[in-house]
């Protein structure tokens, strides 16, 4: 399993390149596009924090079958969410 430091390099990597591409996108398009781009870096910002604070606390502390569980799961989340806004921010230069 990867330490916990890594995984906090992987979640900081993840969202600053969505959010990069967020902010190449703003400086390229104006209007509705640009609002919609612009929500989704403040909620792209909030959703790290929130996995930041997922990994600095993880349930069943004493047992490390679930800690890993729990990093397993958080993980696969990690991938998915950042996927989604990916998707998201893909659907908003199509429209």
């Amino acid at each position: 399993m990867a330490s916990i430091k890594d995984l906090k390099k992987d979640i900081d990597y993840l969202f600053f390149e969505l959010i990069s591409d967020c902010f190449m996108f703003t400086s390229l398009h104006e209007g509705q596009k640009k609002t919609a781009a612009q929500d989704l870096i403040e909620e792209a910002v909030s959703m790290r924090n929130e996995f930041i604070d997922r990994v600095n606390n993880p349930d069943g502390k004493d047992n490390p079958v679930l800690v890993k569980a729990y990093y397993n799961t958080l993980r696969k989340d990690l991938f998915e969410k950042v996927d989604s806004y990916f998707e998201r921010l893909s659907q908003i230069t199509k429209s």
